[in-house]
């Protein structure tokens, strides 16, 4: 969890849009987890980077989220696949 300067939680107000940094080996699968994530929810979806091996994909993830709950649990779900490496 990130902190600010005092080491007390940032304070967010939902709902309100959200960010997530998708990064793993195969494109096809992560789109195809954060599609299942995200069902039935707005979403924005744009390549982001690949890495110079050519190995690792990110994609960026923009939501609209209701609630702490609601971010937390997408969070999850990106994380649990198995193509998925890394969530930011």
């Amino acid at each position: 969890m990130i902190l600010d300067l005092n080491n007390k939680r940032p304070n967010i107000t939902y709902p309100c849009e959200w960010e997530y940094k998708v990064i793993g080996t195969n494109v096809d699968e992560m789109i195809k987890v954060i599609e299942l994530a995200v069902i039935g929810m707005e979403y924005e979806l744009n390549s982001s980077n690949v890495s110079s091996k050519g190995k690792y994909f990110s994609l960026n993830l923009k939501v609209f989220v209701e609630s702490e709950t609601i971010r937390d649990i997408i969070f999850a779900k990106l994380k649990a696949n198995e193509f998925v490496k890394m969530v930011l």
